[in-house]
């Protein structure tokens, strides 16, 4: 499929550390998975560092470039993937409220697109709890389309009531999936990695 792939892909995701994923974790339990995505990326990728290169960024009321994982240090067994959903969790626990999943989503698609990689994805982990902040669905529309050369696309794992539903109907066709069960995670990853695969070749 496509040209043969010269340089590894850059992917990051920006996982969402916010205060309403703690908080609101006994509801849906959202918080876990957004851990669980992070675990099922990093198996994932064990053993395809030739082809994917990735780091974990995360977003909170406390900024949006909270290091979980560095390329250049990706975690090679459980015991250092525990490490990184330890600090997710912590973090989530004890940070400011506020979103910062626009300014994150942004600066990662500037930093990438400076990149040279046979493609670049940014995978946004977010609880759709946007309206919240007085972020409109148009402007995150906008960021995630801001630049040709990244693909960008949003992931749902919180919702409070159908905020989630809404959210994905304002945004481009095929930039944002609704995960509320965790099964759904590697099957949207997929689809992610297949769609501009298909869409370039």
């Amino acid at each position: 499929l496509g040209s043969p792939q010269q340089k590894p892909k850059r992917l990051r995701v920006l996982a969402d550390v916010s205060g309403s994923m703690y908080r609101f974790n006994g509801v849906d339990g959202r918080l876990e998975r957004s851990m669980e995505a992070v675990c099922m990326v990093m198996e994932a990728l064990e053993n395809y560092e030739h082809k994917f290169k990735y780091d974990i960024v995360g977003h909170s009321g406390d900024g949006y470039d909270i290091e979980l994982v560095r390329a250049d240090k990706v975690p090679k067994n459980n015991k250092q993937r525990l490490k990184v959903l330890k600090t997710m969790h912590a973090h989530a626990q004890f940070c400011m409220s506020g979103d910062y999943t626009l300014e994150g989503t942004e600066t990662s698609i500037k930093e990438l697109a400076r990149e040279e990689a046979d493609e670049h994805f940014v995978v946004v982990l977010s609880d759709a709890n946007l309206e919240r902040y007085g972020i409109r669905p148009e402007r995150f529309a906008h960021v995630l389309t801001s630049d040709p050369q990244v693909n960008a696309f949003a992931i749902f794992i919180g919702s409070l009531g159908d905020q989630a539903e809404r959210l994905q109907k304002t945004l481009p066709a095929g930039r944002s999936f609704v995960a509320m069960d965790t099964k759904q995670i590697p099957q949207i990853l997929q689809q992610i990695f297949t769609s501009t695969m298909l869409s370039s070749a």
